[in-house]
This record gives C-alpha cells, structure tokens and sequence, in this order.
C-alpha cells in the first residue's frame, strides 16, 4: 500500500457518550465493510447503539486497496492477506502501514485528554488482527484488546513482539463460533492459547453453532467486559475533578445556605423559641459583642 501515515486521515463513524467523556473504544470492521457499515449491523443485531454513558465508540473505515483474496479487487481492508489461512506468511508491509495510519487515529484521542490507558482497541476478523498488532507491537499501554471471530498466523509477529516486551501486556478479549467456516474456531483458540503462554491475560467464549457473524450473546459479554476495563466515574471521581467555577458556585451555594440558618437561629431566639414571632428583633439586640444571647 503506498499511503503512508499523515497522508491518510481515516473516515469516522462515531457515537458519542451520553455523559462526560471520559474513555474512548476504537472498533474495527471485517473485510469489505465500513465503520458505517459495521455500527449498523451492532445495531440491528442489539436493537441499538452500541452505546455508553462515559466512553466514545468510534468505527473507522479501512482505506480501499486491492486484495489477494479477490484476485486483486479493491476492498475496505486494513491490509492484504496471501490467503485466508493461519499457515502462512503475513503481508507483513501492509499491516505496518496501517499500524501508522490507525496510531494517528489513537494520538487524535490523546490529544484530546483521553489517556492511553482508557483507550480500547479490538474488531471483527480481519478488524480483531488488526487491533493484536496495533495493541501488542505498538501500544502496549492501552486499556485492552478484543477480537470476535479472530485469528493471528502461526507465525505471526505479534507473538514476537510480546516475547520481547518486559512489561505489563493489555487483556485480550476473544469470542468465536464454533460453527464458522471461514476463521475456524481452532485457528482462534490456537491465537490464544499462545498469547497465554507468552504471558498475556485472556478471556475465551466459544459460541455453540455460531458462524462468521456478530451475536446478541457475544456483544452483551463484550460490553460487560468493557466496563470492567473503563469504569465510569464514581462520585468521588465526579467530586474532586470539578472546574474552579463549578467550586466556586458550590461554595456560594452552601454560604447562602448557612446565612439563611444563621438569620433563623436569630429569629428563634427572638422569639424565645415560639417559632413564630410577633415582632422580629434587629440582629444587633439579639446578641453582645461577647456574642452570648442577650
């Protein structure tokens, strides 16, 4: 591919939280599809968005390239394959290109004050290998990798890569059919089996008779997940990450209150206590300077 990064700026899909946004969760498409195109799909599967209150889930769209698998034709993929199987040599400068186009996207997110580590990167197929080389060879600091209906090849580089790290490697979260015809449930067992031994912490939910697709079951476990990787705000959080002017209208929130009691007490002692005065006494005979009731 000869599009390098900062000659491709990606087109976006994006649902935005319905809060303060706080997290960010990049999904990638399967081949031949589209940011669009895969939110649609969540969303019919789901009977809605695929939404949070605190995080933004944005759906890239791969740039068209010609694609081996299609004799050459164009196609919305992140990178070319030789062949849709787990024996052979990965396109391995595609994917590199792509690692730089999708960091751009990622760098976008830190700009805008989301940290690495409340930032989560996973898709569908091809979009879940995508997200393993992006996360395990480029950005090992983010929050989590998901794959649904993913593979790596046996001798993929990804495996390499975390074979060199010395560092605490994100979570990898996989679900697949064991009826798909396509990516074979043993060729994603085998991804994952192998990144466990080299030291990656998984999570593996096998679908009975579920093919090359997205399933209800399979998002409302993704979700869960999600959640656990990028909490929401707790109270406290909330509390202490107030602006100055959001403190400052607090503060004169509670003055007020304690002025209004203060007139109160002095009113109640006026009165002797009645609680219903037949004649307010001014603030100035109702105390000494001492400041004990007259």
């Amino acid at each position: 591919m000869a599009a390098a990064s900062g000659t491709v700026r990606l087109q976006r899909c994006v649902v935005s939280p319905a809060g303060r946004h706080s997290a960010s969760l990049i999904f990638l498409h399967g081949s031949g599809d589209s940011g669009k195109g895969l939110r649609r799909w969540i969303k019919e599967v789901l009977n809605h968005d695929f939404a949070f209150q605190h995080i933004k889930v944005i759906y890239p769209t791969a740039p068209r390239r010609p694609y081996t698998p299609m004799k050459g034709g164009l196609s919305n993929v992140w990178f070319d394959r030789f062949k849709i199987s787990n024996d052979c040599p990965e396109h391995l400068e595609s994917i590199d290109v792509m690692c730089e186009v999708l960091t751009d996207l990622i760098d976008d997110e830190v700009k805008s004050g989301i940290k690495k580590n409340r930032i989560l990167i996973g898709g569908f197929s091809m979009g879940g290998c995508m997200a393993m080389h992006l996360a395990y060879r480029n950005h090992r600091d983010v929050a989590g990798v998901f794959a649904l209906s993913s593979f790596l090849n046996k001798s993929s580089v990804v495996y390499q890569g975390v074979q060199k790290s010395d560092g605490v490697l994100p979570e990898l979260f996989q679900c697949h059919g064991t009826a798909d015809e396509l990516v074979l449930h043993a060729w994603a067992e085998e991804t994952n089996s192998a990144l466990k031994s080299l030291g990656v912490s998984t999570k593996f939910h096998s679908f009975p008779g579920l093919h090359h697709e997205l399933s209800k079951g399979e998002l409302e476990k993704l979700k869960s997940w999600i959640l656990t990787k990028l909490p929401g705000e707790t109270a406290a959080t909330s509390c202490w990450s107030k602006t100055t002017e959001q403190t400052k209208t607090d503060g004169e929130r509670w003055r007020g209150h304690l002025r209004r009691g203060f007139r109160k007490r002095l009113t109640w002692r006026a009165t002797g206590g009645s609680g219903a005065p037949k004649k307010r006494l001014k603030k100035k005979s109702c105390l000494t300077p001492g400041g004990v009731s007259s």
